[in-house]
């Protein structure tokens, strides 16, 4: 499985920065061609199902979600979400933590591994490294507002 890690440092505070990169409706306009569709009623918690879904009219893959852990920030305690990822295309998970800075702001911790299924093991570094790209780059965008 491509194993994804990214860390992003930002001003914003833990409670802010939570925010934004939980408002799952706002990943699909992060990603090209993509569009999230959440299943179970607001607000986020454990339990809450959500699919991301890429593509171009009939030509579409999802990546359906579950969140597992469901822990928000307090004080200056670190927040954690992790979402299996639940799909017949997109398996693995993903974790996300927002640890406060002494300084003040945040920095994010993107953790994910995830399974294309029926794309080779020999492809898995190019599915890592193009993952990073557009991870870090939806995490800049989410975290500028």
């Amino acid at each position: 499985m491509p194993v994804i890690r990214i860390v992003h440092r930002t001003p914003a505070p833990t409670g802010e920065a939570w925010s934004r990169l939980t408002d799952w409706e706002r990943h699909g306009a992060q990603v090209p061609l993509t569009r999230t569709i959440i299943e179970t009623e607001p607000p986020t918690h454990a339990g809450t199902i959500f699919t991301a879904r890429t593509g171009v009219g009939r030509i579409t893959f999802d990546d359906r979600m579950e969140v597992v852990v469901w822990r928000p920030p307090a004080a200056d305690s670190p927040g954690l979400v992790r979402l299996e990822k639940r799909g017949r295309s997109v398996t693995g998970w993903a974790e996300i933590e927002i640890r406060p800075l002494p300084a003040g702001g945040s920095e994010v911790h993107w953790r994910e591994e995830l399974r294309l299924r029926g794309l080779p093991r020999a492809l898995d570094p190019a599915v890592a490294a193009a993952g990073r790209l557009l991870f870090g780059r939806a995490i800049a965008r989410l975290l500028a507002g």
